[in-house]
């Protein structure tokens, strides 16, 4: 069978996902970055999964520490996506202007509706991702609050 990747695309686009600022710190510095591969991956230990592009900045924190932190982008992801879709350095303040409340796990943010702290349980390569397994050590939710969910045009690029 034929790889056809344009078909291919369009069907992992279909998969829908949501959005999530994953938060680290390691050795008194501190950055967040937008991510959309989140996943359940256990009821028990309760584990999620979240893919990171080799070579972000925050994967030093991830790998120095042993955790990061969750937080969930509700229904209106306007301003979360301005704020982190550019990225930072470990040098900027990736949380200027935003609230913060400060956590063994990562910085989390009074403007998401849910946050998971997690322990990092393995680390696998997976093409340009890295795919980290969490376990959920600490949680909270903002009731009444909708999660934002999307659906890519093409499954292939971000």
């Amino acid at each position: 069978m034929e790889l056809d990747r344009t078909k291919i695309g369009a069907a992992i686009g279909r998969i829908p996902s949501g959005c999530s600022i994953l938060t680290a710190q390691h050795a008194g510095r501190s950055s967040g970055v937008l991510v959309s591969w989140v996943q359940q991956a256990a009821f028990e230990p309760p584990a999620v999964s979240v893919a990171l592009r080799r070579g972000r900045p925050i994967v030093g924190l991830i790998d120095g520490s042993g955790r990061f932190l969750l937080n969930l982008i509700d229904e209106n992801p306007t301003a979360m996506f301005k704020h982190f879709g550019k990225g930072f350095s470990l040098d900027d303040d990736a949380f200027g202007g935003l609230g913060v409340e400060q956590t063994e796990y990562g910085p989390a943010l009074s403007a998401c509706i849910a946050r998971m702290g997690c322990r990092v349980l393995e680390r696998v390569t997976v093409g340009d991702h890295d795919l980290y397994l969490g376990e959920v050590e600490s949680g909270g939710v903002v009731e009444g609050a909708h999660p934002y969910v999307h659906i890519r045009a093409n499954g292939l690029n971000y």
